[in-house]
């Protein structure tokens, strides 16, 4: 009888351990909730919540990006400079007819898909080119996204800085362009008010599970990160995917872009500025290796919960934004270090 029940026990803790280990990320969200929400009432009210998802949807989008690329064991330091870019486009395209700062004085009012067309086209040419960079000419992914980040960014501030204005804030977008960032569901009379923005992250972390699980490119993303030499040797065309992966990289910046510009009702030339890098650590936090074959989407959307929600909440117990950044590059050196000793281990 002491036996069975100290076998029980044991299978419990063994029971317990593996839970925490398989759900560790959710659980150090689900705490930081919970630690905030006790101190602080005002963090855990809907209002304060749906802000954080609100804000939360262009970084996922551009960590889902991000995050296939790391697991085919690339990177990609040029999104939050593609975000920009893409940014400056729609806002350029999306200008009220009426007004006086406007970047193109005699382009007519366009269809509202136009903006958002402009910023994919834009982010997807971006995708392409350190596609070709990365898969044809062998140029170690981050030098070359380093290239195009510097590349895009100049590209992007030539875009705005036209005489006579010069480089001002692109503003005086259309309503039904910056509805698209700002409103939601309740002007369709649902019963809930979802914000917009959120339901179009949800939408394309769909596309991106689907992606990554249900084809054949999924699977070929998998092997080249696990390992690139492998995967040629399995007959995986190994240019050809990596051109697609970067490609869906850049249309996630695009569209990131777009609605960044579409929530805030404006755009800069600095827009997206440092975002790869938030990506990046939100989704090696979330599970995704920087060894490459490793990553879920699931992880990729709770990295960046994790950071908004810590960003929110330190807001919220009046601590300075500088302790914030060092809080955060702790979070990503523990994690990076955590997955490195994993992989040691594995060796």
């Amino acid at each position: 009888m002491k036996t069975a029940t100290m076998g029980v026990k044991k299978l419990d803790a063994q029971t317990i351990k593996s839970f925490a280990s398989r759900n560790a990320i959710m659980l150090v969200l689900l705490g930081i909730v919970l630690f905030v929400g006790i101190i602080r009432s005002s963090f855990l009210t809907p209002e304060n919540l749906v802000n954080i998802l609100r804000i939360s949807s262009v970084r996922a989008i551009i960590a889902l990006g991000v995050g296939g690329i790391l697991i085919a064991r690339g990177t990609d330091l040029s999104a939050g400079r593609t975000v920009g870019l893409a940014a400056v486009i729609s806002a350029s395209l999306a200008q009220r007819a009426d007004y006086a700062s406007k970047l193109f004085p005699d382009l007519p009012q366009l269809a509202l898909a136009w903006p958002f067309l402009a910023a994919l086209a834009a982010g997807l040419l971006v995708g392409l080119l350190n596609g070709v960079i990365v898969a044809f000419l062998n140029v170690p992914p981050f030098i070359a996204t380093l290239g195009t980040m510097v590349m895009v960014y100049g590209a992007e501030s030539l875009y705005v800085d036209r005489p006579p204005r010069g480089a001002q804030p692109l503003g005086g977008l259309r309503d039904d362009f910056t509805n698209i960032g700002t409103g939601g569901t309740g002007t369709w009379n649902w019963p809930i008010d979802i914000p917009f923005i959120i339901l179009i992250a949800i939408a394309v972390a769909f596309v991106i599970f689907v992606i990554l699980n249900k084809t054949r490119l999924g699977k070929n993303i998998y092997a080249i990160g696990g390992n690139p030499d492998a995967a040629v040797v399995s007959g995986v065309c190994v240019w050809k995917n990596l051109l697609l992966v970067y490609a869906i990289g850049g249309l996630c910046y695009g569209l990131a872009g777009a609605l960044l510009a579409s929530r805030t009702g404006g755009a800069t030339n600095n827009y997206g500025n440092s975002y790869e890098l938030d990506a990046i650590a939100a989704a090696v936090i979330g599970g995704v290796s920087v060894w490459g074959g490793v990553g879920k989407v699931s992880g990729m959307i709770t990295g960046v919960l994790i950071f908004e929600v810590m960003n929110n909440g330190l807001v919220i117990l009046g601590v300075s934004a500088y302790w914030q950044q060092i809080v955060k590059g702790i979070i990503i050196v523990v994690a990076v270090a955590i997955d490195i000793q994993k992989y040691v281990k594995k060796r």
